[in-house]
């Protein structure tokens, strides 16, 4: 019988990350675990290795920091155990676009937009070598929502979206598997980041149920995963009336309502 592929997870000490390292756990693969915070991930990978038996390895990495994303890059790409990718690190900032500041702003896009995309890129060609293998982005539904106010961590979720999208137009024939996880509120530390008491909040999905759910459609090899979203078909018509626009594109004059009427 073939070995299970070795999952690394991002932002893995707490939150969705960890939970998705137990989840993998229990299905029998060994773990690669990255976030910034040593000791709860040496707690996790303890408790992880007791309770299921896996080997679970562990590295410290602030994946804003350019030395740091580079080592996680350098283990995506030489360890050709790792069959699955978690891009789950992510973060928000408080207030809004007006009142924020330019460095929260640019470490923000560097840990959801930049990292996700790195270390996607760093995965990606070892995948499609070997015809196998699994990138899941965790985005959010807020990427679809600009109306919810959130416009810079909107934007990093709608890019994560886009890319994971892209991703699959260029890896699915070469036997790798992306999947976009898009959660709504969920009981997490993000909360905090962005200066929200979650507690003030309705229709907040637990961690383990919106992880579960995820992995549902992970398992369904879905492209597209809502956790909270009770009608499919909504996602669905969405998406169609997007395709449907791609040939309407390819014009070599503006549109009628553009010319003037001169």
């Amino acid at each position: 019988m073939s070995r299970k592929p070795v999952v690394l997870v991002t932002g893995a000490s707490t939150g969705i990350g960890a939970v998705y390292a137990e989840r993998f756990a229990r299905r029998g693969h060994d773990l690669v675990l990255v976030a910034r915070n040593a000791a709860r991930l040496d707690a996790l990978a303890e408790r992880l290795k007791n309770e299921t038996g896996v080997a679970v390895d562990v590295v410290p990495a602030d994946l804003t920091d350019e030395q740091d994303l580079a080592k996680v890059e350098q283990r995506l790409r030489e360890d050709r155990s790792i069959g699955v990718l978690v891009n789950n690190a992510g973060t928000s900032i408080p207030r809004g676009f007006l009142q924020q500041q330019s460095e929260d702003i640019s470490k923000l896009i560097a840990l959801n937009v930049t990292a996700v995309t790195r270390l996607a890129h760093a995965a990606a060609p070892g995948f499609a070598e070997r015809g196998e293998g699994a990138i899941i982005n965790i985005a959010s539904v807020v990427g679809l929502a600009p109306e919810m106010g959130a416009t810079v961590y909107g934007a990093t979720k709608a890019f994560v979206l886009f890319l994971s999208q892209g991703l699959n137009v260029e890896l699915a024939t070469k036997g790798v598997y992306v999947q976009a996880v898009l959660p709504a509120a969920t009981r997490t530390e993000i909360w905090d980041h962005a200066g929200v008491d979650v507690e003030t909040l309705s229709g907040v999905m637990e961690v383990g149920d919106l992880v579960d759910a995820a992995l549902t459609g992970y398992d369904r090899r879905e492209l597209v995963t809502i956790p909270p979203l009770p009608d499919a078909g909504q996602w669905n018509t969405l998406d169609a009336a997007r395709q449907a626009m791609l040939p309407n594109f390819a014009q070599s004059l503006p549109a009628e309502r553009y010319r003037s009427a001169a």
